[in-house]
């Protein structure tokens, strides 16, 4: 399976980071987002419900990284990591989160930490899930 969505350029403003000045003011941080997942389903569907709604990835994006605040991006980027694979069907997310104008002595246009991380929870990926939620209710 090669079926790729990315979310490209996400930029929010944020508190991560070690010093006093980083956690006192802040960045801007930009997050790359890319899934792997099947998307035949809706590529013959045409309908939402056979993706991955890209709307509800931004917005756990966008509230981790306007949320809490990590000292480090690593601890970050697992976060984001982990938040996508818990909440959407797809088999492996890359995750680059980059600090622009980083607190360095010298010209440095951004700080990159890249992860990826495999979906742990087979049921996710096969539609099991939902059936087994249905069967609870």
């Amino acid at each position: 399976m090669k079926d790729v969505l990315r979310l490209c350029g996400l930029s929010f403003y944020g508190y991560h980071g070690i010093s006093a000045a980083e956690k006192e003011t802040g960045r801007v941080f930009e997050v790359d987002c890319e899934m792997e997942l099947d998307l035949a389903g809706a590529g013959h569907s045409d309908r939402l419900g056979d993706t991955v709604d890209y709307t509800a990835v931004y917005s756990i994006i966008r509230e981790t990284v306007e949320g809490k605040a990590f000292a480090l991006l690593e601890t970050l980027a697992s976060s984001l990591a982990s938040k996508v694979l818990n909440g959407f069907p797809v088999y492996r997310v890359t995750l680059k989160v980059r600090k622009l104008l980083p607190p360095l002595a010298g010209h440095v246009k951004h700080i990159e930490v890249e992860v990826t991380r495999h979906q742990g929870d087979t049921a996710k990926l096969t539609g099991e899930a939902d059936i087994q939620k249905r069967g609870e209710s």
